[in-house]
């Protein structure tokens, strides 16, 4: 029985030319690009290359925009605590409601202990902004707006090149997350209004532990991590040269295959979703159907655990998630589903598939063999009334 992976949205596999480039920085090629000897040289000129290749990628119109991280977090992190850094008379920040925690978590901690206002966005049920509450949040008080590129949960894509826009008229510095857009969907930042924005290398089929920041050409910036003059003086610490090249290989490969790719997935997101719909009684799927990203499905199932449905998934060697990877092994619905007003019952019975270059046909074939026949073994045991150690059962293999 092969195995299924339909978690992309959580990590890829590292691509094998990926692990390829990045090989010889482990040994071979092991000098610090910040010496000035040969050793270090021919470093620097890698992680130039990469610079650019990532600037190919999301359309950036400088390589020197681009300041390599550690990931998604900590470019989140930075972004914002810059925004208020530079901005002191500024002390309020507009996000979204279905923000990854990496925004939400540090937006909490900010509003504790330094009395930050932050002004959370709602979304309708189908995970699409308020704009009319977006634009009354943006006052003159507002330092940073931070909205994600597109949900990481329901692949809902929000209208960042507007919002961006919006923010400037009144002053705020604007950033997007886009962890999980990156290298799925074509960018083109040049023309926009965006001043910051969030990548991750491993949501593309690049290393963990390696990410960046863009920051836009002229943007006054305080670094997170202070020490040495790395990065321009943006982010200090000697560079992870091996995870830098894998970035820039994974970008250089993303920008080759995007388009071939966004539709072949895309085909794969929808046959899953018209299957499932069709032969699972009470099976929808959620967020925005017209705008979403092309490898994501989230589904919701009523009267049935999603918790459970995982277990006997991967039972059949199929692997997908509940939701957010972050918030993996909680039985509580999911703070994007809360948001989106999703029935709490459904809520609890909603699975996220999502594709990578990796996938296939066989996949989804396989999911639409196996998932309607689990979904009803849970229903029966519901209406017999033994559900509520269902997770326990499946488990122990009961």
């Amino acid at each position: 029985m092969r195995a299924i992976y339909l978690d992309n949205n959580a990590t890829t596999r590292v691509d094998p030319e990926v692990v390829e480039a990045m090989l010889p920085f482990f040994a071979d090629q092991f000098g610090n690009p910040s010496s000035t000897h040969a050793f270090g040289s021919s470093i620097r000129e890698a992680v130039r290359k990469a610079r650019r290749q990532l600037q190919a990628l999301i359309g950036a119109e400088f390589d020197h925009e681009i300041v390599f991280t550690s990931g998604g977090t900590e470019s989140d992190n930075a972004a914002i605590l810059s925004a208020l850094e530079v901005m002191p008379e500024r002390t309020e920040i507009v996000t979204s409601a279905v923000e990854h925690s990496a925004v939400l978590t540090l937006c909490g901690h900010l509003e504790k202990t330094r009395g930050i206002k932050v002004h959370r966005i709602p979304v309708d049920r189908h995970g699409r902004l308020d704009l009319d509450a977006y634009e009354t949040a943006l006052t003159h008080r507002v330092a940073i707006a931070s909205i994600m590129w597109a949900n990481n949960e329901t692949g809902t894509i929000f209208p960042v090149a507007k919002l961006a826009e919006m923010a400037k008229r009144i002053g705020a510095l604007f950033h997007t997350d886009a962890v999980q857009a990156v290298g799925k969907v074509p960018m083109d930042l040049q023309p926009t209004a965006i001043d910051m924005l969030s990548l991750s290398g491993h949501k593309f089929h690049g290393p963990k532990g390696i990410g960046a920041l863009y920051l836009r050409r002229g943007l006054s910036f305080s670094s997170l991590i202070k020490g040495g003059h790395q990065e321009r003086d943006r982010r200090a610490g000697t560079e992870n040269t091996a995870g830098i090249v894998g970035l820039g290989k994974a970008a250089e490969l993303a920008l080759k295959s995007i388009d071939d790719e966004r539709t072949r997935l895309k085909s794969l997101r929808d046959r899953l979703e018209n299957g499932i719909v069709q032969r699972v009684p009470g099976a929808f799927v959620t967020g925005d159907r017209l705008k979403r990203l092309p490898n994501t499905a989230n589904i919701a199932f009523q009267r049935v655990e999603g918790d459970s449905m995982l277990l006997l998934l991967n039972r059949y060697g199929i692997a997908c998630s509940s939701g957010s990877a972050c918030s993996s092994g909680s039985l509580e619905p999911s703070h994007v589903l809360r948001a989106m007003d999703i029935p709490h019952a459904m809520a609890h019975g909603t699975i996220r598939f999502s594709f990578s270059r990796d996938n296939c046909d066989e996949d989804v074939d396989r999911v639409l063999e196996v998932l309607p026949g689990i979904v009803e073994r849970l229903r029966s045991q519901s209406r017999s009334g033994h559900v509520a150690d269902t997770s326990s059962r499946v488990r122990s293999g009961e």
